[in-house]
């Protein structure tokens, strides 16, 4: 009778590597916040939990090359910031765009990615306070753009700069007054 074989397992999948950044640090930021709106879109969708929509972006979106398209590294932490801090102040930032849209208009009338996209502004303008409040404006107006051929752009600037003149009413005069 021959010896028996023995067949070792597999090793274990070994985590995957990030791919080295490109992009510009400001690239980086903002394909940060595009990741962000749509994580944040998945968890409202699909109920994802906010860390495993974290963990799964990280791992197979971010940097990666999608469908032949290889994409600008986001800022991995940056990204983590927008959706760990939107969930956990979803009360808030919900309170502050409420607060500054028209009465007709409420949250749950919107489309979910529109509410996503507003939802990191509002919590970037309340808890990333180290960003001047027109590079956060202008970041997620672009990101609108990315998803809205329309009017719902301008609908981003104008509750976002409602909201950061509420919030930093120092920093936006400040602006206004170097123009």
């Amino acid at each position: 009778m021959p010896p028996k074989k023995t067949v070792s397992p597999p090793p274990p999948a070994a985590e995957p590597v990030p791919p080295k950044p490109t992009g510009s640090a400001k690239a980086r930021r903002s394909a940060a916040r595009l990741a962000a709106v749509q994580a944040l879109y998945q968890i409202e969708l699909g109920g994802t939990p906010s860390e495993t929509a974290i963990g799964e972006f990280v791992r197979h979106r971010l940097g990666q090359e999608i469908d032949g398209d290889h994409y600008v590294s986001a800022d991995p932490q940056l990204f983590a910031d927008i959706v760990r801090g939107v969930t956990a102040r979803q009360a808030d930032a919900d309170q502050l765009i409420s607060g500054v849209l028209d009465r007709q208009w409420g949250l749950d009338r919107m489309e979910p990615i529109l509410r996503a996209i507003l939802r990191a502004g509002a919590w970037e303008l309340l808890g990333n306070t180290g960003v001047a409040p027109h590079i956060v404006i202008n970041d997620y107006i672009d990101v609108g753009h990315a998803f809205f051929a329309g009017r719902e752009p301008g609908m981003v600037n104008g509750v976002l700069d409602r909201i950061a003149r509420q919030l930093r009413p120092e920093e936006m005069a400040a602006r206004e007054t170097r123009r």
